[in-house]
Order: C-alpha cells, then sequence, then structure tokens
C-alpha cells in the first residue's frame, strides 16, 4: 500500500488532462505576475466584464467582506466548479474532478474525526515519505491545515477538487476505515434470533440501500460489535450527551473512550441497534432489552442489550459474551489451594445451599458453570434457570426467564422441581419468593446453587434475613458462600519492578520482611501488548465461608455481618484483600489495584 500511495503522491503533483488549464498561459505568467482570481475567469469561463464588476461591488469591506467566487456562484454567473479551478490555478494548484476513492489507504484518516473531515471538507489521499497529499474544497482556508499538520505530524501539499466529490469520499473512505483490515462487512454475521438458520436481515438491507448517508451507520455498528470483540471487551456504552455521542468500551473492567461522534447520529445508530436486536424501533419512551448473535474471524459471540431512555436521548448497553471461549475447568479458575479444596467439598454435597456474591461482573456465574460442569456426570440431573442462559452446557437442562409471558425465577423453579432434579443452578435470588423456594428446595434433599449481590461472603446472611429467611433455615441450609471479584493483571510486558512504601505495607497489613524475596511489580506506562493501559486481561480474588457449627450458633443469635465475618476469619477463612495482596506477592497485579478492588473492606 505504501507503494501505492508513493505513485498517487507522484500522480497529484499535476492536473489531470480532463481539465482546459493547458490553454491558458500558465508558465510564462507566474514568473512575471500572478493573475487576479476574476481575470483567470475572464479568459475560461463565460464571465464578462461587467458581471465581474457586479460582484466585485457587492463583496463589502472589513469583517463582512465576502469571497469574490462565493459571490460569482450565487449570482450563477459561473459554476462552482469554474470557480476552483480558477483559484486552484492561481494558487498553483492541481485540480481533481474525481478522486481515486478504491486507491486511497483508509489508515490515512485514523486519527482524523469524521466529523473534523467533513466540516473541514478536507481529505488526506495520498502519503509519501515527506507529505501528505489532502484533498480540499477551500485552499484559502488555512486553519484547518494547521490542525491537520499537527495531527498527521508531517508537511501538507494540497490538490482542490469540488465539495461533492470530498464529501462523496470521505464516507467511503470513512467507510472504509471503521474495520478496513478486518473485513467487517464480511466477519460479521447477524443471525436470526431464536433461530439456527442464517437471515439476511430484510430491515438490515432497506436500511443499506435507503441512502449514501446511512451506509456509515450500518458500517459503524457493525465495526463497534467486531472491534469490541477483538479487543476482549465486555461491554460497549453508547451515551448521548448535549452535542455528542460518546462511545465507550469496558476492558477488564475499566471503561475507556473509544469514539465520539456528532449529536445527529444518535437515532441512525440506536434505530440500527435496535433492529438486529429485534426491538420496536418506533418505541423511544421505554426501556427495552433485546439480544444479538454474532460470528467476528470465526468467533461466536452473543450480545444482551439494554436501551434506556434519557433526557438527552436514548443510552444503549451491549454486554459481549465470547461463547468461543467456552467453561474454564473449576482447577483452572485462580482458587487459592486450600479454598480449592474447600469448594470441591462443598459442591460435592447432596443437598444444601451454595452461594456465590458480587457485584455484576464480578465472575460469579462462570464460577458456578465450572463449578456444576466439574460435578456432572450421568448419574445426577442438573437443571439450571437463568436470565439469560450465557453457555450452552452439555448434559444440562438450562431454561431462560421470560418474565413477559410469567416465566420468572420463582415460577420456572416449582416447574424444575416437577422434573426430578439433583442439583438446581438459580441464575440469581433476587425476591423473598424465589428465596424460600431455593431453601426449601435445599431442606429437601437438593443441591442448589446460586447468586447474589452482597459486598463480602458474611454480609449473604444479613441479605436472606432481609429476603425473609429464618435464622435457623439458614443455618440448616447453607453450605457455604464465596465471594468472588476480578482484578486486572499486571502487563507482564511492560510492568516495571516496584519496591512497596511504609504506606503500602501498612494498607496490606505487610511487614518489610514479608516482601523479602517476592518480586512486587507495578503498571508501566503500557505498550502494544495491552492497549497502553498497563493491564490485559483479569483474575479472581476469593473469600469462601464455609458453615460450620460456631458460625450456625452465632447465626441464630445475630445476622450482624461484622460479627459473622469475624467468627468466620477466626475459623480460616481468607478475606478478599488478603486474596487479593498474594496476587500481589505473586507479581500477578499491582498494589494499587488490589487496594482498590477490595476498599470496602475493614482492615483494622
Amino acid at each position: 500500500m505504501s507503494d501505492q500511495n508513493d505513485q498517487l503522491a507522484r500522480d497529484v503533483s499535476t492536473p489531470p488532462e480532463t481539465t482546459k488549464w493547458h490553454e491558458l498561459p500558465s508558465a510564462t505568467f507566474r514568473k512575471t505576475k500572478r493573475k487576479s482570481l476574476g481575470e483567470i475567469l475572464i479568459e475560461s469561463s463565460a464571465l464578462t466584464e461587467d458581471q465581474l464588476k457586479e460582484a466585485l461591488s457587492f463583496q463589502g469591506e472589513g469583517s463582512e467582506k465576502r469571497k469574490l467566487g462565493e459571490i460569482l456562484v450565487d449570482k450563477e454567473y459561473i459554476s462552482e466548479e469554474d470557480m476552483l479551478k480558477a483559484l486552484a490555478y492561481q494558487l498553483d494548484l492541481p485540480y481533481y474532478e474525481k478522486l481515486p476513492i478504491n486507491d486511497i489507504d483508509p489508515s490515512l484518516v485514523d486519527n482524523i474525526p469524521i466529523q473534523f473531515a467533513r466540516d473541514n471538507l478536507i481529505l488526506p489521499i495520498a502519503r509519501d515519505d515527506f507529505n501528505v497529499t489532502v484533498a480540499v474544497a477551500d485552499p484559502l482556508n488555512i486553519f484547518p491545515m494547521d490542525d491537520l499538520r499537527l495531527i498527521l505530524s508531517t508537511n501538507i501539499n494540497m490538490i482542490v477538487c469540488s465539495p461533492s466529490v470530498i464529501n462523496h469520499s470521505i464516507n467511503r473512505v470513512y467507510e472504509r476505515s471503521n474495520d478496513a483490515s478486518q473485513k467487517v462487512i464480511d466477519e460479521l454475521n447477524v443471525p436470526e434470533i431464536g433461530s439456527g438458520e442464517e437471515d439476511d436481515l430484510e430491515e438490515t438491507r432497506d436500511l443499506l440501500e435507503s441512502s449514501d448517508d446511512e451506509k456509515p451507520i450500518i458500517r459503524l455498528v457493525n465495526g463497534l460489535l467486531s472491534r469490541a470483540v477483538k479487543e476482549r471487551a465486555s461491554d460497549i456504552h453508547i451515551e448521548p450527551y448535549e452535542t455528542e455521542i460518546v462511545v465507550r468500551f469496558r476492558i477488564d473492567g475499566t471503561l475507556h473512550d473509544t469514539m465520539q461522534l456528532n449529536k445527529r447520529h444518535l437515532g441512525s445508530v440506536v434505530s440500527r441497534i435496535k433492529i438486529i436486536g429485534k426491538l420496536n424501533i418506533a418505541e423511544k419512551r421505554v426501556p427495552q432489552d433485546g439480544r444479538i448473535s454474532i460470528k467476528v474471524a470465526g468467533k461466536d459471540a452473543d450480545v444482551r442489550l439494554s436501551v434506556l431512555p434519557t433526557a438527552l436521548g436514548e443510552r444503549v448497553v451491549m454486554r459481549i459474551l465470547d461463547k468461543s471461549a467456552g467453561v474454564k475447568r473449576l482447577d483452572q479458575m485462580g482458587l487459592h489451594q486450600d479454598i480449592y479444596r474447600s469448594w470441591t467439598n462443598l459442591i460435592a454435597q447432596k443437598h444444601g445451599i451454595i452461594l456465590v456474591t458480587g457485584p455484576t461482573g464480578s465472575g460469579k456465574t462462570t464460577l458456578l458453570y465450572s463449578s456444576i460442569t466439574n460435578i456432572n456426570t450421568t448419574d445426577i440431573n442438573i437443571l439450571t434457570i437463568e436470565d439469560p442462559v450465557e453457555y450452552r452446557l452439555p448434559g444440562i437442562g438450562q431454561i431462560d426467564v421470560k418474565s413477559k409471558i410469567g416465566l420468572t425465577f420463582s415460577e420456572g423453579l416449582r416447574a424444575i422441581l416437577r422434573q426430578d432434579p439433583d442439583v438446581i443452578m438459580i441464575g440469581e435470588i433476587r425476591d423473598e419468593e424465589t428465596a424460600n423456594i431455593a431453601v426449601q428446595s435445599s431442606l429437601t434433599g437438593h443441591l442448589v446453587f446460586s447468586t447474589l449481590h452482597t459486598n463480602d461472603a458474611a454480609s449473604t446472611i444479613t441479605r436472606l434475613d432481609d429476603l425473609n429467611i429464618q435464622p435457623f433455615q439458614i443455618a440448616s441450609a447453607v453450605l457455604g458462600v464465596m465471594a468472588t471479584r476480578l482484578i486486572r493483571r499486571l502487563c507482564v510486558h511492560c510492568r516495571v519492578k516496584h519496591t512497596p512504601s511504609d504506606r503500602e505495607l501498612k494498607l496490606m497489613d505487610l511487614t518489610p520482611e514479608d516482601v523479602v524475596g517476592k518480586e512486587i511489580y507495578k503498571a508501566g506506562k503500557g505498550c502494544d501488548q495491552c492497549h497502553n493501559q498497563g493491564y490485559k486481561d483479569r483474575a479472581g480474588i476469593h473469600e469462601l465461608l464455609v458453615m460450620d457449627e460456631k458460625l450456625k450458633e452465632l447465626i441464630l443469635k445475630t445476622q450482624d455481618a461484622n460479627m459473622i465475618r469475624k467468627q468466620a476469619v477466626e475459623n480460616g477463612m481468607k478475606t478478599l484483600r488478603q486474596s487479593a495482596i498474594s496476587k500481589v506477592l505473586e507479581g500477578i497485579t499491582s498494589i494499587e489495584e488490589a487496594i482498590q478492588k477490595t476498599q470496602t473492606e475493614d482492615m483494622e
């Protein structure tokens, strides 16, 4: 492509033969005196001297002075093309009637916002070793040229084109630049939801064919989905503000600004997403949820779609689940050796409740999938009810919650109990009814797995009490509670060795002797491997509360989380903070990340 760019840069050094500028005595004239624009137009177009004098009289003075060419075009004395050709000739610049769109490298516009290009009618079209050649509609507008020099860090050569040619070229080049190297349209496949057959999406074809202005929207949405999957993003946020739309990716648990769009594109972007998510594009007053199945570069992914109306427009969040990754084995979940032994003992029990807690996106469901896969054998019947089913597990019956038709967690759980299950997994205990059914099931010979949203393992007891589960039921039914979090792994390519300060040692409850011989690292400045973040991928930290007689006696007396936590620690429970610190001492994460992800703990 670089050779092609060099050739294109050489080609634009002279005007194409389609123009008539060879009829003008340019070479002789430019060595003596540069002609005025009016003189050039009289020689090269149908403009008369009387028309020129009339236009000059309309120019005005000072800040209100209009450009001569604009007046002549407005009065239809000359065409816009005539004016631009004359201006190019006056400034000794090439004029192009067309641009070689297919030969323009889309990487030239990677760092140039499309709105900047459209507002200023400029487009880089070629690069050589020393310059970038830029097509412009107004070569006298020097300010965007100065900005472009800073953006591209190189010299600028200009050629002149009509606004319509540049606008058309901008749309085509930016379409290709969305993901040109990855061939988004070829790689992104959107099948019909709820069907195993491929769907050509009639609505998508109609939208694609409707107008040139909307084509980039199709490419934009496909490109966002493709890029998010390839950059391992878990969520795409499309957030409307007063004058712009901000697109952010959540990568390794942290949101990063990815793109800014003009606010006027919001309706088109949201409509496109609703179409592929099978939502109602006419309804903008109420929240909507949907699901999209896509394939990018051979990888299957599910996208959970949420559209929320706000004061500034509809806000979209798409959660991405990479199905090609599959479910990890339990021994690949990063559990500490002691926790792994205790957990495998718990999940081997015949009845009782085992709970996994943590905020959204902390790895709860992944841990449950690994756990029930670990115990799945041909002699037991495992059924799950989830909202939604995230991974399809072979040999396990999985049910999707469908609240709109009355299939809630509680209703689905009642139906499951009539299917003679040995093991039941409930995606989440959200209400009192589901909690009571789960407890009763565990007390009548079933092993129940579920999740709750709490800050730590001990707080789960308080949460069950809030759901009106009696203390004696908690003590009898609950086998154990695992609290989990995900912390970012340091990028092994750019991490930097770090000596902890006294303050950092105090925060980690360590002494200088505890870190002797340990290699502790902090995040570096970033590199290509980690997208300049200093971190890449995530690791789990865990806190396992195993029910014993002392804890049961305490729960019968009180549901105070601090007291329960203190007793669990005395019993040998390793806290989330301690689990995070062990990752620091292993060189997996930084002190800053460990403290931040466990800052809710009381370390006193």
